[in-house]
């Protein structure tokens, strides 16, 4: 039976005279704080629950509490894991047990819990609480980007609760954090001040509404991406090569697959074109990956297999060690290459725009890139440098696009240019050389640069350093932005928003998630503070 008696200052800790419990001694497992709930009911105990970030504990917290647990003779309070905190770089500050004890030394609260879940959905059900309190910025559903809280008001009522929601003093920690904590490097903090003296958060909001009832055609490469985690044993005493002990495997549906599942998120509905080996297929995994939203047609290629990329990867800090390509990169036969310009003829004019990410394995063809460039309502293009295909992908192979996303590297290569600015790049030397007005070379830790043929060019530092893997993180920002420069969003405002797409993905291993809207939206609403 776990106890939910609170120590007053007559008890003493082990039996012993001494001050009160200390507060880490409140901090439970979710089960723990279910098990503390269900014991108060049956004492007629009335719950609340409360629950949020608590980054930065401020006086608003405290007032929130305090008028929390008038609604209950329990308040438990559960901290969002770090893992779900979507608060752009250096968030969350404090690390959840952490905030779960700053929390618990409140004297009015009982018990806490990290929640190890986006949503507060699947704590509510495991704690049902008969008050359920938010804060009074949650009191207008219409008015909540993360329109989580008509979920969370189901799963208090399916068990007999009700919502409530204070209405006293407020601050926001993500306020407080970006003005005097100092978590931005000086370029980035100077960079986010004047967009938030621009009003620019509501902006983003609505170029991101924006393209909500868009159809998408996606046309590329579809790639398996297997991760086997190792453990690194050290050199072989006879052979000239370290030695590995293998722990488990991830195999996650990539390339067009994965881009296609960020689209899906903003985009009403999206089509995939691509083509997949006949054998090892992996389409029970494919069709798996997809969401609900997400429909593909596949060209079989006969005796060629699925492109499959395998990574070795050390378990303790996800470094790489190498790869293995399984795959076929040779053109298209002349039917497999028939039938997919039949596909992008007959498809492509229904959609608003038409995403290629080529991956350059051998399903994107002259042929190919000709009928894209003449059916395509919109085209927007990524060409990807690999090990397979260095200095022979290069997006000068496409005459003209309406969009052109690229990193860096892969810009030099196109333009043979080791040394010239990225900016004068962007600006003057790739849209000389293919026609296209508006675009973005991608850094990585240094952000992006956007071209406008008639706005100009912008840098937009990166929103992150922290970084977990950097698999498909251009893909995000490329696959986030197309619709929005589609629907003629200023470029600098697609920087902004494809850097934050991409300063989320880098925190993903691998494919497991994608970019979805409510972290996107919540995280350019913590940064914009």
């Amino acid at each position: 039976m776990v106890s939910t008696e609170r120590p007053t200052d007559r008890q003493r800790i082990g039996g012993k005279e001494g001050p009160l419990a200390p507060s880490r001694q409140k901090v439970r497992t979710l089960d723990e704080a279910a098990a503390v709930a269900e014991q108060a009911r049956r004492e007629g105990r009335r719950v609340a629950l409360a629950h949020g970030v608590f980054d930065l504990l401020h006086l608003g917290h405290v007032r929130h509490l305090e008028e929390a647990r008038s609604h209950g003779d329990v308040l438990i309070v559960t901290v969002t894991a770090d893992a779900y905190v979507n608060k752009g770089p250096g968030r969350p500050v404090f690390s959840e047990q952490l905030r779960a004890q700053m929390v618990a030394a409140l004297e009015h609260v009982d018990a806490v819990a990290v929640n190890h879940a986006p949503t507060a959905v699947d704590v509510l059900h495991a704690i049902r609480p008969d008050v359920y309190v938010k804060g009074p910025d949650y009191a207008n559903a219409d008015e909540d980007v993360t329109g989580g809280i008509v979920d969370e008001r189901t799963a208090v009522e399916a068990h007999g609760g009700r919502i409530v929601f204070t209405d006293d003093i407020t601050f926001s920690s993500s306020s407080l954090i970006n003005k005097y904590l100092g978590v931005y490097d000086t370029e980035l903090h100077a960079f986010l001040e004047t967009a938030r003296e621009s009003n620019l958060l509501p902006q983003l909001i609505e170029r991101l509404e924006s393209v909500r009832d868009y159809k998408v055609v996606l046309v590329g490469d579809t790639i398996i991406d297997e991760y086997r985690y190792v453990l690194p044993m050290g050199k072989s005493p006879k052979e000239n090569m370290i030695a590995t002990l293998f722990r488990n495997q991830e195999i996650f549906a990539g390339g067009v697959i994965a881009a296609a599942n960020h689209i899906a998120a903003f985009c009403r509905e999206v089509e995939i074109l691509t083509c997949l080996g006949e054998e090892e297929t992996y389409d029970s995994l494919i069709a798996g990956s997809l969401k609900p939203n997400v429909s593909i047609k596949v060209v079989r290629r006969p005796g060629k297999p699925t492109t499959c990329k395998t990574r070795f990867v050390e378990t303790g800090y996800m470094r790489k060690l190498f790869e293995v390509y399984e795959m076929d990169d040779s053109p298209l036969s002349e039917g497999e290459e028939k039938a997919v310009q039949d596909l992008i003829a007959t498809r492509a004019a229904d959609g608003d725009l038409v995403v290629v990410t080529d991956f350059g394995h051998g399903m994107i063809t002259p042929a190919i890139i000709e009928t894209l460039q003449k059916t395509a309502r919109f085209l927007a293009v990524n060409t990807q440098t690999n090990s397979a295909n260095q200095g022979y992908n290069l997006v000068t192979r496409y005459s003209r696009a309406d969009y052109v996303c690229i990193d860096a590297p892969e810009a030099r290569l196109a333009l043979a240019d080791k040394f010239t600015d990225i900016a004068l790049l962007a600006a003057e030397k790739l849209p000389a050389r293919v026609d296209c007005n508006r675009l973005v070379i991608t850094q990585g830790k240094l952000g992006c640069v956007c071209h406008d043929g008639a706005a100009g060019t912008h840098r937009i530092p990166a929103f992150t350093n922290m970084v977990v893997d950097t698999v498909g993180a251009g893909d995000a920002f490329f696959a986030v932005t197309a619709p929005l420069v589609a629907a003629g969003v200023p470029m600098d405002q697609v920087g902004f928003i494809g850097n934050a797409a991409g300063a989320i993905k880098v925190g993903i291993v691998g494919h497991r998630r994608s970019v979805e809207k409510v972290p996107l939206i919540k995280l350019l609403t913590a940064i914009l503070k």
